[in-house]
């Protein structure tokens, strides 16, 4: 029996790109859950309008929040694994297919790398995903080149594990820390993108989203130590 596998967008004022992202993801994966995380545009209605399934919340409560609502949802519902990417097209969901390659050979948690594109976006941008990544590999125990990327298949026995439990961007940060450290098999795989470089459409703060995650992750890894204990 095959394993049944759903797509989670979260989304913020993404209305121009939201409805295409769902289109091409329904292709592949028809279940499709998008929460629209207190967008001030019509967000929601262009991602029902594709033919996914919207879950609108009144106020912004950030990324971590958004994916957590989703995977609590889609894991209630008896799905074995959840796909999740962006919104705003970075993501192709022609992609798809790899993520659940690496899934199906065992992996819980798969990511979507993009460092083959890093070469193609400013040199800012470069730098912090570089930087950050060796920085998270290390607290982590082992070395992954993209783990800001937000494309990646999560199993149902990580999350019921772990959970996400960070409201912002340092959720998809910490959950790597999370399942390295507790023994979960966490793999990458290269992607294709549909452009490189995401500062128009990112909502990431530099300073305040670098310092969340710095601290994120250093609870990550001492919660994997006092659990060893």
């Amino acid at each position: 029996m095959s394993a049944r596998v759903a797509a989670a967008i979260p989304a913020y004022d993404a209305a121009p790109s939201v409805g295409a992202v769902v289109c091409g993801t329904r292709a592949i994966l028809p279940d499709v859950l998008v929460v629209d995380d207190g967008s001030r545009d019509a967000t929601a209605e262009t991602a029902r309008a594709a033919g996914a399934r919207v879950v609108a919340q009144p106020v912004n409560r950030g990324k971590g929040a958004a994916l957590a609502l989703a995977l609590r949802e889609l894991f209630a519902e008896g799905f074995d694994g959840v796909v999740t990417l962006d919104a705003d097209g970075q993501h192709l969901p022609e992609e798809i297919p790899k993520l659940l390659a690496a899934a199906a050979a065992g992996a819980d948690l798969v990511l979507g790398v993009r460092d083959h594109h890093f070469g193609e976006m400013s040199a800012v941008r470069r730098a912090s995903n570089r930087l950050s990544s060796r920085a998270i590999s290390l607290v982590a125990g082992k070395s992954l080149p993209d783990i800001q990327t937000g494309f990646r298949f999560y199993s149902r026995r990580l999350f019921e594990a772990v959970g996400l439990p960070e409201p912002r961007f340092e959720a998809e940060s910490a959950v790597v820390v999370r399942a390295v450290r507790r023994g979960f098999s966490v793999t990458t795989v290269p992607v294709r993108l549909g452009f490189a470089d995401g500062r128009v459409t990112s909502h990431y703060r530099a300073l305040v989203d670098s310092w969340r995650i710095a601290g994120a992750v250093t609870r990550a890894r001492f919660e994997a130590a006092r659990g060893r204990q």
